[in-house]
């Protein structure tokens, strides 16, 4: 099967693959501004079909208690797609604009083969759990708990790392029993569409059980929030988003699953070797252009090492400009889009106007006249209660902030509105953990420590989101649990 598309990719609805009722629309590349080709339009009616294929699904077939059924399927899946995986790379380098290798990570190899760890979870769950017996009201009983598939799922991701985000969701989901309705962003179309050609035309999953819709009408993510028929919603984006899904899901009290933005700490320590955690800082935040949840965009550094911290930062940034995403060197590529580019760009403008200082970068790379790239960017001067300092930017831009001690390090990290993940760099272990304590946020790493993987939950505090994804709590925002009791 050739899995590149030639000119526009289709919907898989009810296990057929169709064109969008709206037509189809253009797929960007961000690094060239150019055209690449389609992806199918879907309408409302669409959107319908496909929430009406998934609930047949779930109520009409064996697929929520098939668990090794299941299991089977979704290994099925992940080999066909690695297999492809070379198509795959080309097509999400071009349309995400990702750096090439990051596609040997989270953005391809580690999503698909991931897919292997929930279908491990479908099998060794523990389906059913007995309580023993007991004698409520003096009547003896046996008790068992089951676990059992939520419903229908609607997930709807963003574009950032669409490979991860959108396996976090099917993967979990798939292997607890569920059905999907996948709505991905309209930037990143085909790194869903062309899982949905691939689910349709190499594997055993039954229609119905997964349907793609790509759109451009955010509409369609309303509606599938607010159908009576989806048990749950899955969303990954931005706060204020995330606060929209709530709202639309909250007069049918569907389960809501959200994962949302955040405003990461990198805490230096005095005792730390600022030299490698400066370097660190500045690779994390121009990885993939600075567009991450996670990535670490403040810099909270010691008060009497902040200009050698600064000039340290600044010097690495200085190696890691942007580049052609195509290119295995480079970490810094374009941002999405237009859109984004000059929402970043506004924030560059705030940065002056509330009175800090461009340090490197700052704007476009001299370099580059097509392509959504922004410099590698380190802002100095101003304190946390700035906008610049306290709001997600979604770019390649470090704020480097002063503190006076371990402890102002935890309330600067926590002055914040977001606890999804930061870092903390020094050499005692003891002043290590207190920060890792102290610090209200649903990741930490130390001393440049990786969390992620298929086995760790992922979410975080405040309004960073609700629950967990990936790992068993992962797997286990997708089920119900039955209580059963039985006379002895």
């Amino acid at each position: 099967m050739a899995l590149r598309p030639s000119t526009s990719s289709d919907l898989l609805i009810d296990g057929r693959l169709r064109p969008g009722g709206g037509g189809t629309f253009d797929v960007i590349n961000p690094a060239t501004e150019e055209t690449i080709g389609q992806a199918a339009e879907a309408t409302s009616d669409d959107m319908d079909a496909a929430i009406a294929a998934a609930r047949t699904a779930f109520d009409q077939t064996s697929w929520s208690r098939d668990h090794d059924f299941r299991a089977r399927c979704l290994r099925q899946l992940r080999d066909a797609l690695l297999a492809h995986t070379d198509e795959l790379r080309e097509i999400t380098v071009a349309e995400v604009g990702c750096p090439v290798f990051l596609t040997h990570g989270p953005q391809l190899v580690g999503p698909i083969t991931d897919l292997g760890y929930f279908a491990d979870l479908a099998e060794n769950h523990e389906w059913r759990q007995d309580l023993g017996e007991a004698k409520p009201m003096g009547i003896k009983n046996t008790r068992e708990l089951r676990s059992e598939a939520v419903g229908v799922v609607g997930a709807i991701t963003p574009w950032n790392f669409p490979h991860q985000i959108n396996f976090a969701k099917i993967g979990p989901a798939l292997a607890a029993g569920c059905t999907v309705v996948l709505k991905p962003a309209p930037d990143t179309p085909w790194s869903a569409a062309l899982v949905g050609k691939v689910i349709a035309e190499e594997t055993d999953i039954p229609a119905g059980v997964i349907n793609i819709v790509t759109s451009t009408d955010h509409g369609l993510g309303e509606q599938l929030c607010a159908d009576p028929r989806v048990d749950l919603v899955s969303f990954t984006g931005s706060t204020d988003t995330g606060r929209r899904v709530m709202q639309t899901a909250a007069p049918t009290l569907k389960k809501v699953f959200l994962e949302l933005g955040g405003k990461s700490a990198f805490i230096v320590l005095d005792d730390a070797d600022m030299g490698t955690a400066c370097s660190m800082a500045a690779f994390n935040v121009v990885t993939h252009a600075g567009q991450g949840c996670a990535i670490t965009t403040r810099l909270v550094v010691p008060r009497e090492k902040l200009d050698e911290a600064t000039r340290l930062t600044r010097d690495a940034m200085a190696g890691l400009t942007a580049g052609d995403p195509t290119d295995g060197g480079t970490v810094c590529g374009p941002l999405i889009s237009a859109r984004q580019r000059e929402r970043v760009e506004s924030y560059l403008q705030l940065a002056r106007d509330e009175g800090g200082t461009i340090e490197i970068g700052g704007g476009r790379p001299a370099d580059k006249d097509r392509g959504y790239f922004i410099e590698p960017t380190l802002i100095a001067g101003l304190d946390n209660s700035t906008r610049v300092a306290r709001e997600e930017i979604f770019g390649p831009v470090l704020v480097v902030i002063p503190h006076d001690g371990d402890q102002d390090a935890i309330d600067i990290a926590n002055d914040s509105p977001y606890g999804l993940s930061g870092q903390v760099w020094g050499t005692d272990p003891q002043r290590i953990d207190a920060v890792v304590t102290g610090v209200r946020t649903g990741t930490m790493g130390v001393n440049g420590g990786i969390w992620y993987s298929a086995d760790v939950p992922f979410g975080g505090y405040k309004q960073s989101g609700i629950g967990r994804e990936m790992g068993v709590l992962g797997f286990s925002e997708y089920l119900e649990t039955k209580a059963v009791a039985t006379p002895a």
